[in-house]
């Protein structure tokens, strides 16, 4: 009914309401890349605006939430909601999205699986206003101030978003229909959704993964792979590896072995390794345990040199401890969608 009124209302001021389909795009705890992957669709940008009314963007757009709040539920044909769930903010606008919307997709790897803000679920919200707040070394704040919800002014009260204890994932707080992974998706499974839209197409079951294949980025690289151990692993910047062999076979931690394939392995295309940005791929329920089960049968520890129980060990130690960043390395993107859920302790 209020969307009714203020349909009439500006109808009598003269405004030609469009009659296009909705699409909307909302940024929650993400870096904006997402954003600039829905540009790089590139020319086919107008054809996007010639099909839909892009009704709703934050950093793009100055609609408003009471704007979107007066819709009919459902009255959006397609959002993207990109980002993970890091404050009350964003979790009352992806229930608030998830009303207004037919069709709700969690868009790349922070919304999907959580990504990098999800990292910082291995330490408490204390811990992080300590660092940000009262550590830092470039804040001056000699009395210790950490933000509140509520402030009260002179004005009146001022009030800003909690900060959620931990990362959630956009299927954690609410129904999602789709999800694209990548970091960010690539152009044309963006593009693939939105055609699929404008020619009518059938989408797939609710729940799928739109652009990621049944396999892994493996299947996908073109490298040559051979049945080899390993004795240490390097980082990216310590060789420079051979253009041809597998990058996992020359010591560095490619995770292509444990992500979804898709993507057309472009990170190995260019002499880098994967770093798993389109998740676990189909049937694997942890990305982080399934690569290191995997690093597990292809590492030398020596046990056919005859080594004692000591010099294994110390063998073991010393291949593990080439690796600088379990949480980071591992689960980059999925540490909150995993069976860990960035749970400390």
């Amino acid at each position: 009914m209020l969307y009714n009124n203020k349909l009439n209302k500006l109808q009598e001021r003269g405004y030609r309401m469009s009659t296009k389909p909705k699409l909307s795009m909302y940024w929650a705890s993400s870096c904006g890349g997402c954003e600039v992957s829905l540009v790089n669709i590139n020319e086919k940008i107008l054809d996007l605006a010639a099909n839909f009314d892009f009704y709703f963007c934050p950093c793009l757009l100055d609609t408003k939430k009471k704007d979107i709040e007066a819709l009919e539920d459902g009255e959006i044909a397609i959002t993207f909601f990109n980002g993970a769930i890091r404050t009350s903010e964003n979790e009352e606008m992806a229930h608030l999205m998830r009303e207004k919307s037919k069709i709700l997709i969690a868009f790349g790897s922070c919304s999907y699986e959580g990504c990098i803000p999800a990292l910082s679920n291995l330490h408490t919200k204390a811990a992080h206003f300590k660092s940000i707040y009262l550590d830092n070394p470039t804040v001056d704040n000699p009395h210790g101030i950490v933000p509140k919800t509520e402030t009260e002014v002179p004005e009146g009260t001022l009030a800003i978003p909690a900060f959620y204890e931990s990362v959630r994932t956009l299927s954690q707080v609410t129904d999602v229909d789709y999800s694209i992974p990548g970091c960010p998706p690539e152009p044309k499974q963006v593009w693939g959704v939105i055609e699929a839209v404008i020619q009518g197409k059938a989408l797939p079951p609710k729940g799928s993964s739109l652009g990621a294949g049944n396999s892994t980025v493996c299947r996908e690289c073109e490298r040559k792979k051979e049945d080899k151990k390993i004795t240490r692993f390097y980082r990216t910047w310590e060789i420079i590896p051979d253009t041809q062999a597998c990058l996992l076979d020359q010591g560095l931690i490619c995770m292509g072995i444990a992500t979804a394939d898709g993507c057309g392995a472009l990170c190995p295309k260019v002499n880098m390794p994967c770093t798993g940005c389109y998740g676990p791929p189909v049937g694997t329920l942890d990305q982080g345990a399934k690569m290191v089960a995997a690093l597990g049968a292809i590492i030398d520890i020596g046990e056919k040199k005859g080594l004692s129980e000591d010099e294994l060990v110390r063998c073991v130690d010393h291949i593990i401890d080439s690796i600088p960043d379990y949480s980071g390395t591992f689960y980059k993107y999925s540490l909150a969608g995993s069976i860990l859920g960035g749970k400390r302790g």
